[in-house]
């Protein structure tokens, strides 16, 4: 499945009320690190139907970077049952993303 833009009207729906884990990629596209890992934050939106990936596009949507305290781009936060449980800062790799959405919330 492809990502889902997010935006401060579908944010609860897509993200706080969603049944499974959300992965959100807060991004801006003047960011050179956020367009590197842009295609791997979407081959794992096609391949992981475990979870559903969305992303902000911080320009767009200044309220949500603020109320998620946003500060680098690219951020990506995992969202279990509307709570936020994960954030990592900076490109990641395949393999990082992958285990950053298999991580128990409880061990966080």
């Amino acid at each position: 499945m492809a990502h889902i833009t997010l935006t401060k009207d579908n944010f609860a729906q897509e993200v706080l009320r969603a049944e499974k884990p959300v992965l959100v990629d807060f991004w801006a596209s003047w960011c050179g690190p956020c367009m590197a890992l842009a295609p791997t934050v979407d081959e794992v939106a096609e391949e992981q139907a475990a979870v559903t990936v969305g992303k902000v596009n911080v320009d767009d949507e200044p309220e949500l970077a603020r109320q998620y305290r946003i500060m680098s781009i690219p951020t990506l936060m995992l969202f279990k049952n509307g709570e936020p449980v994960r954030r990592e800062v900076g490109g990641k790799s395949k393999a990082e993303i992958l285990e950053m959405i298999g991580l128990d919330p409880t061990k966080v």
